[in-house]
């Protein structure tokens, strides 16, 4: 914990989160030195990797009741009424469905903002990486490695990226990342939003973006569909999609939005087969029917870095399906995510400052 009390402190920036201080040391004295009028605590939520435990670490009360500013990832106040000071909640995830229970998710109005666009270079990079290790049939030659087998015939079948189409269900900063990486390697790319996307403005990414990375006026798609129901997510997946890469949050209306009619859309649209990746939620995908769509070869396969439930039990058919890939939620991390958080947490801190507009803030009724 760093920082001790000050009562005449107007602003107290309350961080409690499961990575240590030291990881984001530079970004943090750059806050510090910027916002010199800030009390800054900083607990580390130790127990983060028990599931059982996140989010239940004990938090003083008499820090919590004075915070202005809260930086979190799971850790949340008793009620909007215990933080009166509370106006501003920056989440270190990317999105907040994991909180949206909560009682300051849903009955306070304290505005909540996310670290959306931080994701992009490393799952992007996850993303590819998979449809490598898939379409170079890595898998067979790893275990020809293993064996000590000189075995060359697995190696030769491969459809390389040039001219392949990866389709971006939800094209967010997340999304605009893979575009751009598959774009490079010779791929078309096309886009599914929700709303319609048909001037410049409407396209420009208006969130945090990582410097060099995604698409940030919105130029590489060849074409963009959108719509919230059936027909129009249909004629998306009708276009011959090689790797459907799923971003979309979940919510009400993207639960299960993949499910047996849509993966067979897919099978009849791309002779080729159709590779599924899915970074978002489990729950935007019906297991039952994605484990049917892979026994009998509607797809090409499956990518999953998100499951549902979490962890995956053992016993669980979706291990077992023919052509899939699962990790355990990791696709998201890399050494310097806290700092790039922190990175979004400064730049909200400027924007309250100075009354401008806060980057990446959470709409309660779309929930996202």
């Amino acid at each position: 914990m760093g920082g001790g009390p000050q009562e005449t402190s107007l602003e107290v920036l309350l961080c409690v989160l499961p990575w240590p201080e030291k990881e984001s040391q530079k970004t943090i004295a750059e806050i510090k030195e910027e916002f010199p009028g800030y009390e800054f605590h900083y607990i580390h939520e130790h127990q983060y990797e028990n599931r059982s435990q996140r989010g239940k670490i004990n938090v003083p009360e008499d820090i919590y009741k004075r915070a202005t500013v809260l930086a979190t990832l799971a850790w949340l106040p008793p009620s909007a009424s215990a933080v009166p000071k509370l106006d501003l909640i920056q989440f270190f995830s990317a999105g907040t469905n994991h909180v949206s229970k909560h009682p300051i998710y849903t009955d306070s109005e304290i505005p909540l903002t996310t670290a959306s666009g931080i994701h992009g270079p490393q799952i992007a990079e996850w993303v590819i990486m998979m449809n490598l290790v898939h379409s170079h049939n890595y898998p067979y030659l790893y275990d020809a490695q293993k064996k000590r087998e000189w075995r060359s015939r697995e190696g030769r079948d491969v459809r390389d990226a040039v001219g392949q189409r990866v389709g971006i269900l939800g094209y967010g900063s997340i999304g605009r990342q893979v575009a751009r990486v598959s774009q490079a390697m010779g791929s078309d790319v096309i886009a599914y939003t929700a709303s319609p996307r048909k001037t410049p403005e409407s396209r420009r990414d208006k969130g945090f973006i990582v410097p060099g990375t995604g698409d940030p006026d919105g130029n590489i798609p060849s074409a963009w569909y959108s719509g919230t129901d059936k027909g129009s997510l249909h004629e998306f997946l009708r276009q011959k999609i090689d790797l459907l890469v799923v971003c979309v949050p979940l919510t009400k209306s993207t639960t299960h939005f993949l499910s047996t009619s849509e993966f067979a859309v897919l099978h009849d649209s791309n002779p080729h087969g159709t590779l599924v990746a899915n970074i978002a939620r489990g729950g935007v995908i019906d297991q039952p029917a994605l484990v049917k769509a892979l026994e009998t070869k509607q797809i090409r396969g499956a990518a999953l870095d998100v499951t549902d439930p979490e962890p995956l039990p053992a016993d669980n058919p979706l291990w077992t399906a023919p052509n899939v890939l699962i990790t355990p939620h990791v696709s998201g991390s890399t050494k310097v995510y806290a700092d790039r958080a922190f990175q979004v947490l400064k730049e909200n801190l400027r924007r309250r400052r100075d009354g401008g507009k806060l980057i990446n803030l959470v709409d309660r009724k779309r929930g996202y």
